[in-house]
């Protein structure tokens, strides 16, 4: 028997809300139910299980010898999904909350309870690997990953092994090659399939935290996608350009929040080094738990130099897992890898086989937006903007939205583009906000691009307009229709001005009228400067060239 993700006849959209679709599939995205746990748990609701802790080890080269070393970095990356409910339960999915809370008998796999897939799931799991370039599996298979952890409750996680959802994908990457130059780097993805996710131990912030590990089960099967990279990266800056390629595709089509601090997108790299020219990959640790881009590439960083430290002091690299120490810079030793953990995988035996139709692909193919590459090329082409400007304008698919609605709304989006570059992204990093906390808004920046384009106001006149609405939180808009600068736009009283400038400057009018027109700019600057930035620009730089001329 299969799970069949088709659709019902007669129309292109998923139902909103699809009850089953074949046996085995329940209906997904329903609410949790209220006190659905009852007393059927045996512990009290709310209460922190108890388990025992763990230990910990140390390490610094010359750039000549570290370059004699080639870094192998693959990275494994756990993204949960934005799903009302649980992978295989009726459970809320929501981060937080009283811990053992969001929890029943299916996720905690007591005796009797049976899991159905969620559809959402799948449906997001098949949005990513397609944003990734992968080829989605017609047939996948659901198995049990059998190991033994106190925040895994039953004792096995559902996961996929031999018939992952998806495989051979790959994300481009901005990297140097050898000469220094700029150049794109495809990193193949291995596979994407789908999981559970487990618990969560928590080691710190308890009375008796220096003895003892509490476990809160709410995350316990949370529905995950694991994205593997082929060990294709060679160092801890393509490892970040990775993540931050990656991050951006999954925020544009919707799949997860990418919370790194609450836990929606965790990354786990495989580092290994050899020296250069050799094929055989070196021996390779784990980095585990590292709950930033920033940090993964300063873990990369130090574990890189440790392996090289370890190899030219005739040692050999221990295949291990260890753990970032952020407030150290350091990583740690958490277990030994002597061999690969047998999982005793098998197959779900309460899950049948998934199978993805052709049909299905293709109605979710209609719903992938632009990814952030093609949107940034696109808007190059049709705005006329730089490269720097639309990866500013890309952050976020949201604020994407908002330029083009405001660009199309504008006399000169490019000169929109140009006021968010030179005006807002400074004052915003020195004041720590993100481009959604902005007092600025998009037609804010519309109302000043046009102002200026139409020669209303000049750059100083614009600068301080701006500085009011961070001082003040208000719009641009707002500021401007209480302070309205006057511009000097009378070209007697701006032609008296240039002439005064041409008097006290006769070495720069020597060079003009010498050839050297590019002088211009200092006449202009300078009656600027004697208007304390009123003159209307347009209107100077056309009297200065005229004055100059005769």
């Amino acid at each position: 028997m299969s799970i069949t993700l088709s659709l019902f006849s007669g129309g292109h959209d998923l139902p909103q809300n699809l009850t089953t679709l074949a046996r085995g599939l329940r209906e997904w995205e329903r609410p949790a139910a209220k006190n659905s746990l009852g007393k059927m748990l045996p512990f009290k609701p709310g209460a922190l299980l108890e388990s025992k802790v763990m230990t910990v080890t140390t390490t610094s080269l010359s750039p000549e010898v570290l370059d004699r070393y080639e870094p192998v970095i693959g990275l494994e990356v756990h993204v949960q999904l934005l799903t009302n409910t649980k992978a295989f339960c009726g459970c809320a999915n929501r981060f937080g909350g009283e811990p053992n809370t969001h929890i029943c008998p299916t996720c905690l796999g007591l005796p009797g309870a049976l899991p159905v897939l969620n559809q959402r799931a799948v449906e997001y799991a098949v949005l990513a690997a397609a944003a990734i370039n992968c080829e989605v599996r017609q047939h996948s298979v659901f198995a049990r990953k059998n190991y033994f952890y106190p925040d895994l409750p039953k004792g096995y996680q559902i996961s996929q092994f031999d018939k992952p959802l998806a495989e051979h994908g790959w994300i481009d990457v901005p990297t140097l090659d050898e000469s220094g130059q700029s150049v794109i780097k495809r990193i193949g993805v291995t596979r994407l399939h789908m999981e559970e996710d487990a618990g969560k131990s928590m080691h710190d912030g308890f009375p008796e935290s220096a003895t003892k590990t509490y476990v809160d089960l709410n995350r316990c099967g949370t529905p995950l996608i694991e994205i593997v990279s082929e060990p294709d990266l060679r160092t801890p800056d393509e490892a970040y350009e990775y993540l931050t390629r990656l991050k951006e595709i999954l925020l544009y089509t919707g799949v997860s929040d990418c919370n790194m601090e609450e836990g929606s997108l965790r990354c786990d790299a495989n580092v290994s080094v050899r020296p250069r020219g050799q094929k055989q990959f070196g021996t390779k640790a784990e980095v585990k738990n590292v709950n930033s881009f920033r940090f993964i590439r300063s873990a990369l960083e130090y574990e890189i130099e440790r392996q090289v430290e370890l190899i030219e002091g005739g040692g050999r690299v221990a295949q291990e897992t260890r753990l970032w120490n952020a407030n150290e810079g350091r990583t740690y030793s958490m277990r030994s890898k002597e061999q690969a953990h047998d999982y005793r995988y098998f197959p779900e035996p309460d899950l049948p086989p998934l199978l993805v139709t052709g049909e299905w692909k293709a109605i979710l193919a209609e719903r992938m937006p632009e990814l952030p590459e093609a949107r940034r090329k696109r808007l190059v082409a049709e705005y006329q903007i730089t490269m720097q400007d639309a990866h500013t304008l890309t952050a976020t698919r949201e604020f994407a939205d908002q330029f083009e609605t405001a660009a199309r709304q504008a006399k000169s989006p490019r000169r929109v583009a140009n006021l968010i570059q030179s005006e807002l992204m400074g004052r915003l990093k020195a004041k720590g906000l993100g481009l959604e906390q902005s007092p600025i808004t998009l037609t804010g920046l519309v109302q000043a691009a046009d102002l200026a384009e139409a020669g209303e106001l000049s750059s100083k006149q614009l600068k301080g307009l701006f500085d009011t609405a961070f001082e003040k939180g208000e719009d641009f808009g707002s500021v401007y229709e209480r302070e309205k600068p006057q511009q000097i736009s009378d070209p007697s009283a701006l032609a008296k001005m240039i002439e005064e400038v041409i008097a006290s400057n006769p070495k720069q009018v020597e060079q003009y009228r010498g050839g050297k027109k590019t002088v211009a700019a200092f006449f202009v600057g300078q009656v600027m400067r004697l208007s304390k930035g009123q003159a209307n620009p347009a209107l100077l730089n056309e009297l200065v060239s005229k004055q100059l001329d005769s």
